[in-house]
This record gives C-alpha cells, sequence and structure tokens, in this order.
C-alpha cells in the first residue's frame, strides 16, 4: 500500500518540488520514497514519485519508481496484485530481480500492454509510462478500493493518489466547484468523476486514461453495467450449488488476502461480513488469527461482546478497545488533513479508531466491505422493495394530489411515494425536505447550473428489479465515493493495508450470476452470505439487529460543536466566503438549535446535512481559503 503521485507536463516542475508533492503523503507510506524524473518529446517532461508502505519484498528490490528490464517502461503503484505469483509463472522469461508484484505488472505490460490490466486481479491504482510510445497510462481497479485523482490542464497532466500533492503542485490554483456542494451536502461525500475542485477528476472505477503529449483518451477495461448483465446470461439456479461454490470463491479469495511479509489481521465488528471473513481466515490459517473491535460505553450501540464471543469461538487472537465520545470527538479537528476532499460520513471516526488499534499490532487487516451492495444487505432495500409493490398506488397518489394541491399535506412516507415519478431516480427516493434544503444551502450567483443531487441514470442499468438496480446504483457511487474512500483514508491515516475479499472480481462477478432470492427471499437479506456464515459460526453468535459505527451528531451539533457551527455560519463570513447563502443558512440553523433532529422517517432529520456542512467549512478552513 502507498501512495503515488507525478505530473506529464510542459510546466517545470523540479525534482525537489515533486518530492515536497510526494511527501504530503507521508502516512500512506512512511517505508520509503522515490522520484523519477525524465524529458518527453515535445518539450513535456515526465514525473514520477512514490511513498512506500512495504508489505512484499520488505528489501530495496521493491523501492519505487521501478522500471523494468532496459528501463523500456517506468512504473508508479499503489496496492496489491493477490494472483501476482500466477502470472510470474506465465512471465517466466521475464529477468525478475524482486519478489513483488509491482515488477510482475511491469513483466505484464511487456508482454500483453495496456490490456495485461485484464488479467490483473487486486486493488489497484498506477501510473505506467512507456518510453517507447512516450504515453502515460492511469489505471483503476475495477471497484475502485484505491484512489486516483488527475488535473487536465492546458495540455498537462497532473495525478496523486490523494489531492494534496496536487494542491501542493507549483501554480495549483483552488478553484472550487460550487456546483457539486449540493450533491456533497445531500450524500455526505462526493462521488467520482467529480471532485470538489475545477479541473480535478477522479479516475472511475476500471478505467484507463492515456495521456500522450497533451492527446488523452479514456475507457473501461471492466464495466459494471456489461460484466452484469454478462453474467446474468449464465446463472445458477442451484442454490446448494451456490453456496458451495461461492464458499470456495470467498475461502480462496481470504487466503490470497493473507499473503504479506508483514502481520496480519481482521476488523472484526461481530456483523455477518467481517464474521465471515475472519472465520474463512482462520479455517485457512495454521496461527490464531489477529482480530480487532471496538465498543461502545452505550449499550444500545456496542457489538463488542458479539464480537468477542465470535472470535473466541474460532480460537482468534482478539483486541477489543471501548470508546466514548471523547475519544470519537477528539478526531473531528484531524478529518481535513486526512480527506483532503469534503467528506462527512461520520463512521469515519469510528473506522480511524478502530484502524488506529489494528495498527499497534499488524500492517495489515481484512475487512468485510462490500457484502451489503453485493447480497442485497442494507435497510434501504427493503424500503426499495416496499416503494417498487406500491408504485401503482403511488402514481395514483401522486395525481390525486397534484389534481387537488394536497400532495404537501400528505403523511411524509405517503408523500415520498407519490412524488417518486420520475424513471430514473425510482430507488432513491428524493422527496421529503432534505434535498431542498441541500439545494438551498448553496448560492446561486454565478454558479453553473448544479448537480442533481440524485445520480439520474438509473435506467442506464436496464434492470427491472428495483432492489437489483439500487445494488448497481450503490456500486458505481456509494461503495467507491464512501465506504471504500472512508477505509482507505481511515487506514492510511495510521499506514494500515485494508483489504477487502468480499470485493474479489471473483465474488463480484459471480454474485451477478445469482438470481435474486438467493440474495434476499421474504425480507432475509443477504441469505447466501448468512448461510455460509452460519456453517462456520453458530447462528446464535451472529443473529440480531444491524447497529453499524453511531456516533451521537445531534448532541454535538447542538452541544460543543454549536459554537463552531455558528462562526462557520456567521453572516458576514458566508458574504466574504461566497459558497453558502446566509439569508437561508442563519434560520435554518438557528431553527435546528432550538428544535433539533426530529428523527428517521419524520423528513426533517436535519443532523446529517448539517454535519455535512461543518465538515464542509472545516475543510474549507483548511485548504480552501
Amino acid at each position: 500500500m502507498c501512495g503515488i503521485c507525478g505530473f506529464y507536463s510542459k510546466n517545470r516542475i523540479t525534482e525537489e518540488q515533486l518530492a515536497e508533492m510526494n511527501n504530503t503523503m507521508y502516512h500512506r507510506g512512511p517505508d520509503d520514497a522515490g522520484t523519477f524524473l525524465c524529458p518527453a518529446e515535445k518539450g513535456y517532461a515526465v514525473g514520477l514519485a512514490q511513498r512506500r508502505l512495504s508489505i512484499f519484498d520488505l528489501s530495496p528490490m521493491g523501492h519505487q519508481p521501478m522500471h523494468s528490464a532496459g528501463e523500456k517502461v517506468s512504473i508508479v503503484f499503489n496496492g496489491e496484485i493477490y494472483n501476482f505469483r500466477s502470472l510470474k509463472k506465465e512471465l517466466s522469461d521475464y529477468p525478475f530481480v524482486s519478489e513483488c508484484d509491482t515488477e510482475v505488472i511491469l513483466a505484464a505490460y511487456l508482454k500483453w500492454g495496456i490490456g495485461c490490466m485484464e488479467r490483473l486481479r487486486g486493488m489497484f491504482a498506477m501510473a505506467i509510462f512507456d518510453r517507447r510510445t512516450q504515453e502515460l497510462y492511469l489505471v483503476r481497479d475495477r471497484m475502485g478500493k484505491k484512489p486516483l485523482y488527475y488535473l487536465l490542464e492546458n495540455g498537462n497532466l497532473l495525478f496523486a493518489s490523494e489531492l494534496k500533492p496536487i494542491m501542493a503542485s507549483p501554480g495549483f490554483s483552488p478553484e472550487i466547484r460550487r456546483e457539486v456542494i449540493p450533491r456533497f451536502l445531500y450524500h455526505q461525500y462526493l462521488c467520482g468523476p467529480d471532485t470538489i475542485f475545477r479541473n480535478v477528476r477522479k479516475l472511475r472505477p476500471g478505467e484507463v486514461l492515456r495521456f500522450h503529449a497533451g492527446e488523452v483518451k479514456r475507457w473501461k477495461y471492466w464495466d459494471l453495467k456489461q460484466v452484469y448483465h454478462e453474467k446474468k446470461q449464465d446463472p445458477v439456479e442451484n442454490y446448494d450449488q451456490a453456496k458451495q461454490e461461492l464458499k470456495e470463491i470467498l475461502t480462496d479469495a481470504v487466503r490470497e488476502r493473507l499473503a504479506a511479509d508483514v502481520p496480519i489481521g481482521t476488523f472484526l465488528s461481530g456483523g455477518y461480513d467481517s464474521s465471515l471473513v475472519t472465520a474463512l481466515a482462520q479455517s485457512v490459517s495454521d496461527t490464531p488469527v489477529k482480530t480487532f473491535s471496538i465498543g461502545f460505553h452505550e449499550e444500545r450501540y456496542n457489538e463488542a461482546g458479539y464480537a468477542r464471543e465470535i472470535a473466541s469461538f474460532l480460537g482468534c487472537d482478539h483486541t477489543e478497545m471501548y470508546i466514548g465520545e471523547k475519544e470519537m470527538f477528539s478526531l473531528v479537528e484531524e478529518i481535513p488533513s486526512y480527506y483532503d476532499e469534503p467528506f462527512a460520513d461520520s463512521s469515519q471516526i469510528p473506522t480511524m479508531l478502530v484502524s488506529e488499534l489494528a495498527r499497534k499490532k499488524v500492517t495489515v487487516a481484512l475487512s468485510g466491505d462490500g457484502g451489503d451492495e453485493l447480497f442485497c444487505g442494507y435497510n434501504v432495500y427493503d424500503k426499495v422493495r416496499q416503494a417498487q409493490l406500491l408504485d401503482g398506488i403511488g402514481t395514483l397518489a401522486g395525481m390525486a394530489g397534484d389534481l387537488l394541491h394536497i400532495t404537501e399535506r400528505y403523511p411524509f412516507k405517503i408523500r415520498v411515494i407519490a412524488q417518486n415519478r420520475n424513471r430514473e431516480t425510482k430507488t432513491q427516493f428524493p422527496a421529503g425536505n432534505y434535498l431542498k434544503i441541500a439545494q438551498a444551502m448553496v448560492r446561486t450567483e454565478g454558479m453553473e447550473e448544479a448537480l442533481s443531487c440524485t445520480y439520474d441514470f438509473e435506467s442506464s442499468y436496464e434492470e427491472q428489479n428495483w432492489q437489483e438496480r439500487r445494488m448497481l446504483l450503490d456500486i458505481d457511487t456509494y461503495l467507491p465515493g464512501d465506504i471504500l474512500c472512508k477505509v482507505d483514508r481511515s487506514s492510511m491515516k495510521y499506514s494500515l493495508e485494508a483489504r477487502c475479499p468480499i470485493l474479489d472480481q471473483r465474488v463480484v462477478e459471480y454474485a451477478f450470476r445469482l438470481p435474486h432470492r438467493f440474495k434476499y427471499e421474504k425480507g432475509n437479506k443477504k441469505r447466501i452470505l448468512k448461510d455460509i456464515a452460519c456453517e462456520l459460526i453458530p447462528g446464535e453468535l451472529l443473529e440480531r439487529p444491524k447497529r453499524g459505527f453511531a456516533v451521537p451528531l445531534d448532541k454535538w451539533l447542538r452541544g460543543p460543536l454549536k459554537e463552531q457551527i455558528l462562526s462557520f455560519s456567521d453572516k458576514e463570513f458566508l458574504m466574504r466566503q461566497g459558497i453558502f447563502d446566509p439569508e437561508f443558512i442563519g434560520p435554518f440553523l438557528s431553527d435546528y438549535m432550538k428544535k433539533g433532529d426530529e428523527g428517521a422517517g419524520s423528513g426533517k432529520n436535519y443532523s446529517r446535512i448539517i454535519w455535512a456542512f461543518l465538515m464542509f467549512q472545516k475543510w474549507y478552513e483548511r485548504y480552501g481559503g
């Protein structure tokens, strides 16, 4: 796991400046650093840099930037290629000098060209410069596990694992793209390819960008919609067969991710996904697997006891830490330093704390991320099914409401279904005050048209089952934009590598072959994953309501964070800042401070949007001003 950055530019960036850009990501790779500059045609120059967290081949032979035999090709690489050893056997004619996966990528590129990406299984973001063709390739893994930002401006290219190196580059102008802010306030994250800065974009999952002397071309080597429909044509209809084959694929995915030259453990929350990953890890390990959990002093949020019982049953080497509000609150000020783009999923705080705990004993931790999106695990999928069943009634209610002008007097849940008429947002329920508030908070004068707060491309999935459609939407947006971003930044804050076996390419593609009833049956979410987990762990240790990481936002926002919020919403400050509408923000926040959060299901649960406002302002205080 590492951080990479570089350029292909006519603007003169010295090796010292490149090293300074690279060192803004010290936390991503404290073990080693390297830079490389070379001239390119038409007055361009290429620079590559990397910060290294050593996982395979801890010797200097794994140093990056790495060059191929004969120095025809150079690479900087962030991530892991899990099948590199089998690929290495296919590439036996290459004169390998190291035991790391980076050199295997170079050999694969020399033999198969950029098409070699289709052969790589893993999580990665990389830049490959081919001196023979003068082409630079940027590539990101299929699911978007590893981040990659790029800036295209005046025929020049900059790229980096995080925004910090780009912000530290000579001449960078931090022009904020106001039209993305309503969407950020609504979702609490920014979905790629958009970023907070104009001209800066995120490479999409499964995408390649080719840059050659100012010319740019992008394409997908792995396209979610295409793969989904291809795999659907080859369904696995027998449930017992599906369960056994999926278990074998998952076991191999876990086994591959237990390979490293450093200590490895697992995050164990006590839920199905992390418990299944841990159980499979223990089943293929000769020694007790190191497991890590955090507990909460408030019993209604606490799952530490369940995790402890599961670890004990499996024979793991378990470590837990109890945290309170004080420990969580202490991290609020640090968030902008490591999330260098506005990010407001509050579960980032306990995720950072469990990463800090794990890093004291291991360098790599396996997580259960991806199970909900692939196997229909989120509670919203229940609501999506209900909405599809009630869609006909919703149409009639919407027509009646429009005719009689009574839609706004409907109870919130009825209003949501009545207003759910757009075929492009059927599974997103863009009703109620929340969407309107996100739009009203941002000033519109001089702003390009704001991005829709919803994602208006559901029909492109060509899927009639709304649950499947929402799962695809979440894999496209929420998974890389929120979940994987949160885990990447939280773990890399402590120089910890997080690996996600459930997001193995083979698991993902096998999940697409499964009939929906294998994932969701009569309200039983993640049916097949649960059944596999219960073959390894007693069901009574797993069966309980999903809790997740809880942060008392309403209490914080109306308590210790109140003065900060009020200062960031001061009318004179907002006028100088020129981003938010002071005429709306002031009364809205004043009303919230008096009334508080009316809770989920009311249409007036405003804590999340105010937290997003605060996180933006704290980010702006550090980077935007």
